[in-house]
């Protein structure tokens, strides 16, 4: 079981790729780089059910799962723990952007409820993975590269944040910036998968 746990990380970065990619299938026209990966679940679409049963319920499993495994082998370490709750805290973020769908319009200036909690849910994913390589980036209990790679991968999720403000504004490309500083957010566990379990 335990050896189940450590990869759930790594696994969690596949299925999210998968499960997106497959989704859009079903979803006639959807723009990988004009629209955001919440559209696939938000009300009214093609995969309003179909989103949240393949990516937000199993991912938010594999990241609560492997956020379970950093604190069962944090061995006291307040940063492993940290880091664990904090990825505990992103795949419960990730239930709640399944159970709570965005509106079909992500311009709308009267968002719902259920689009509001949304859009907390996902403030709360962003935060939690930006804020966990942070951790790394700033602790002495991890190697020179670990750290200098976690600053990198800060630094990038921040910088494409700063694109998708631009793009949504401007209402080009906010779906490529988001997959891009998402992106770098996944490459992180997936490095952090690897050096914890080496």
């Amino acid at each position: 079981m335990q050896s189940m746990l450590q990869y759930s990380g790594i696994a969690a970065s596949i299925w999210l790729i998968i499960g997106v990619y497959v989704a859009s299938l079903f979803y006639p026209q959807y723009s990988h780089t004009r629209q955001f990966c919440s559209e696939l679940g938000a009300t009214g679409s093609p995969t309003h059910t179909l989103s949240p049963l393949i990516n937000n319920y199993p991912l938010g499993l594999l990241f609560t799962l492997f956020g379970a495994y950093v604190i069962s082998v944090s061995d006291g370490s307040l940063a492993y723990l940290s880091i664990g709750i904090l990825v505990i805290v992103h795949g419960v973020s990730t239930w709640g952007c399944g159970l709570f769908a965005m509106d079909s319009d992500p311009y709308t200036e009267h968002p719902t409820l259920r689009c509001t909690i949304h859009s907390y849910c996902g403030a709360l994913m962003l935060l939690s993975l930006l804020i966990a390589p942070s951790i790394v980036a700033l602790s002495s209990e991890f190697t020179s590269l670990m750290r200098g790679f976690s600053l990198l991968c800060v630094c990038a999720c921040l910088y494409f944040c700063y694109r998708l403000h631009l793009a949504f504004k401007a209402r080009t490309y906010p779906g490529l910036y988001q997959r891009l500083s998402y992106g770098w957010q996944i490459l992180w566990l997936v490095a952090f998968s690897f050096y914890i379990t080496d």
